[in-house]
């Protein structure tokens, strides 16, 4: 089947079998590997992606399910050469190790930062359950949403 899907501000064209999920048509076929695939269960939380501005993850839904939604990657996070907030903190506070997760992680603290604004560390534990990281131990990570949260309330205009 011929599918459309709105990835990071353009409109693709994806030739996918109705049983391909929505990681392996962002991945496979358009070749946005930045999205990646940790479980195949929906346990790691390595492949969300933002979907009409709700994180979801990618291996748990069809690519069908996606056509006329608004998808956003790791990829189309950053405007130009300017990394989000969320992308910026998680570099400055070393919230990432290996980096496998990291994709999913930013994701789902973009969109828990959109809910609130301002969280606490409960909030932020709590927002990230879904997503594993196997090396930081979670205390950068959390210090980098935070960071984050400041950046954005800070900011001219709110990017979250």
């Amino acid at each position: 089947m011929n599918i459309e899907l709105n990835i990071n501000g353009s409109t693709h064209s994806v030739e996918c079998e109705d049983r391909t999920l929505l990681v392996e048509a962002i991945r496979d076929q358009l070749g946005l590997t930045g999205t990646h695939v940790g479980c195949d269960t929906s346990q790691c939380g390595c492949c969300t992606v933002h979907l009409d501005g709700q994180a979801v993850k990618s291996c748990s839904m069809l690519a069908v399910q996606a056509q006329g939604a608004r998808i956003t990657t790791i990829e189309g996070m950053a405007s130009g050469d300017t990394l989000h907030p969320v992308q910026m903190a998680f570099s400055a506070c070393h919230g990432l190790q290996c980096g496998f997760c990291t994709p999913g992680m930013i994701m789902a603290s973009a969109d828990l930062l959109r809910r609130h604004p301002d969280p606490t560390d409960d909030q932020i534990r709590e927002g990230l359950a879904g997503n594993i990281c196997r090396c930081t131990g979670y205390v950068n990570i959390v210090a980098a949403v935070k960071t984050a949260a400041k950046m954005i309330q800070q900011a001219p205009a709110n990017r979250a």
